[in-house]
């Protein structure tokens, strides 16, 4: 049976090369920090709303320039170097631990409270692939809240789909694709508001499709519409009468409630309003309500 292999080696070899690369990330973490403390020293830290240590020895001093300077003389650049020396204030020597890389004290250096940072930093959370408690770039990156390298729960995955579709047209891309699976779209759009928004989207763009179109027959629909309400109007006053003249006869011989009488008042009454509004409309072309009619037609 063969060995196990991962990549191109055997796992032994593997574990030889994982141990050996982790002094080396131990030896360029010591190099890193010491850079920062050279930095450090050179330009410390100004006290945010106090005056710079330095500032009177030389009128012409300028953190940034003296800092491009230094990275200049060194050959790294400058952005490098204030990060080395931003994570060096961060952590004095003390406080640094062995065996936990640069990266990971520098992430955890957002962490504001000097107390709180120093504390967390002595607490490595589980790594669930290895069983063992250790510092990693993404258990630093979970504990200030940052983008991980590696997404495993979904929030994670969704905040990194999110990052990577920060461009509209490659947020639009991605829904498209993603819409096409049928799962995926039936879960959307259980999303009230993700449907309220497919459905919208759809209507602008029906509406702005038609635009042109309805432009063009305007006139004609306004005609056409002018006849059909004409034609609605004479209907409607000919079904009222038709109406009539097929229940009043039917009513001889009939006696009523008082009750009865006075719903049948009210509701002629509403019909003689709303004849007079009727005639108004056609007159003069005003077609609005008065409070009175309003109350009147809404007592039903």
């Amino acid at each position: 049976m063969g060995a196990t292999m991962v990549g191109h080696v055997a796992l032994e070899r593997y574990q030889e090369l994982v141990e050996r690369t982790r002094q080396l990330v131990e030896t360029v973490g010591r190099a890193q920090f010491e850079i920062g403390d050279n930095a450090l020293e050179i330009a410390p830290m100004q006290e945010r709303g106090g005056s710079h240590p330095l500032a009177g020895i030389d009128d012409t001093y300028d953190i940034s320039e003296i800092l491009a300077t230094f990275a200049d003389d060194v050959g790294l650049a400058a952005a490098t170097i204030k990060e080395y020396r931003w994570t060096s204030s961060r952590w004095p020597a003390q406080y640094r631990q062995v065996g936990v890389s640069h990266k990971v004290h520098r992430i955890l250096a957002a962490i504001s409270d000097e107390q709180a940072r120093w504390r967390q930093i002595t607490r490595p959370p589980l790594d669930e692939r290895t069983g063992h408690c250790r510092w990693t770039p993404d258990a630093a990156s979970r504990i200030v809240g940052y983008q991980v390298e590696r997404p495993v729960s979904v929030k994670e995955k969704v905040r990194a789909i999110h990052d990577l579709a920060g461009d509209e047209e490659v947020a639009a891309t991605v829904a498209t694709d993603l819409l096409r699976r049928p799962a995926v779209a039936h879960q959307a759009m259980a999303d009230d508001t993700a449907k309220h928004m497919v459905n919208r989207a759809q209507y602008n763009q029906a509406h702005q499709a038609a635009e042109p179109a309805r432009r063009a027959v305007a006139p004609a629909l306004r005609r056409v519409e002018h006849t059909l309400g004409f034609i609605d109007l004479v209907g409607a006053c000919a079904a009222f009468v038709a109406a009539g003249g097929r229940i009043v006869p039917a009513l001889r011989g009939r006696s009523f409630t008082d009750t009865e009488r006075a719903s049948v008042h009210k509701n002629l009454a509403r019909v003689r309003s709303t004849a007079d509004w009727i005639e108004t409309a056609i007159d003069t072309g005003d077609t609005t309500l008065d409070e009175g009619l309003v109350a009147l037609l809404r007592d039903r």
